[in-house]
């Protein structure tokens, strides 16, 4: 396996395929690396260099128990970018990950950066507050601690429904993929995932997102029932200046497989263009 160490001792697993102008992909909470293997299959087999790493405390990379917010794995992603030395790349954040993306911008700028792709991204804030009205309330988040903390096993596999929404009346979602969100789940170690629920739903990325100074397309589905569309790309397409938005109709969370072919060739084109 591809490892490297952080300066805190804690190993990252990542997969690195295929040459070309780099594209890094930050995968979405409870899952991993795995998450991208359509869209970096379908880029690297047309000329792009593919990396995606396990966020800390997901998948193969370890679990250690401090370090589970986003100032660090915004630290961890610049590190491995770093260790690759990366430039001219785009960088590609789902969900979680593209809070982790906006972060690293935040804190470590755009010096490297040519793109960003936010998909489905929880930026900028997920929690409702007194000045951001269309979040979620808290209770949904203490929900989710509870589910993860009683019976995550049972819990992912529900999570499964409305993160590709297979409660919708024309779902059309194999078995098999839902049984790969939780293996990919279950490969994390619990008290990471429980510190990962504040990490994303917690953290405010307007000023991350006021900093972007590349071109940025995002993207989501109106009908995802995780990540609600108003609190997220809405308002994310208002912080960033010159920012592409995107809107797949009736399109859940899980946009990268449910709707894979129209995302990998969307990337390919903003990367081309």
């Amino acid at each position: 396996m591809s490892l490297f160490t952080t300066t805190d001792g804690t190993d990252i697993y990542y997969k690195d395929w295929g040459t070309g102008f780099p594209v890094v992909f930050s995968h979405g909470w409870p899952l991993t690396a795995d998450a991208w293997e359509n869209q970096m299959v379908f880029l690297a087999s047309n000329g792009y260099r593919c990396i995606a790493h396990d966020r800390r405390g997901h998948g193969r990379s370890s679990q250690p128990w401090q370090g589970n917010d986003m100032d660090t794995y915004a630290d961890d992603l610049a590190e491995l970018i770093e260790s690759l030395n990366l430039n001219d790349m785009t960088l590609v954040g789902h969900s979680t990950g593209g809070g982790e993306v906006a972060r690293y911008i935040g804190r470590h700028g755009t010096s490297r950066v040519a793109k960003v792709v936010l998909l489905g991204s929880v930026t900028p804030l997920m929690l409702k507050t007194h000045k951001n009205h269309e979040g979620l309330a808290m209770k949904v988040f203490d929900d989710i601690r509870k589910g993860v903390s009683t019976d995550r096993a049972q819990f992912f596999k529900n999570l499964t429904k409305t993160f590709y929404g297979t409660n919708r009346p024309n779902a059309d979602i194999s078995k098999g993929v839902c049984n790969a969100f939780w293996l990919q789940a279950m490969q994390g170690g619990l008290k990471n995932e429980l510190d990962c629920i504040a990490a994303f739903s917690e953290t405010d990325f307007t000023e991350d997102l006021k900093k972007f100074d590349v071109e940025t397309l995002i993207i989501h589905g109106n009908d995802d029932q995780i990540v609600p569309i108003d609190a997220s790309a809405h308002a994310s397409f208002k912080l960033i200046k010159n920012a592409v938005l995107k809107i797949y109709p009736d399109a859940p969370h899980g946009i990268a497989d449910t709707h894979k072919a129209e995302l990998n060739d969307d990337l390919l084109a903003f990367l081309g263009n």
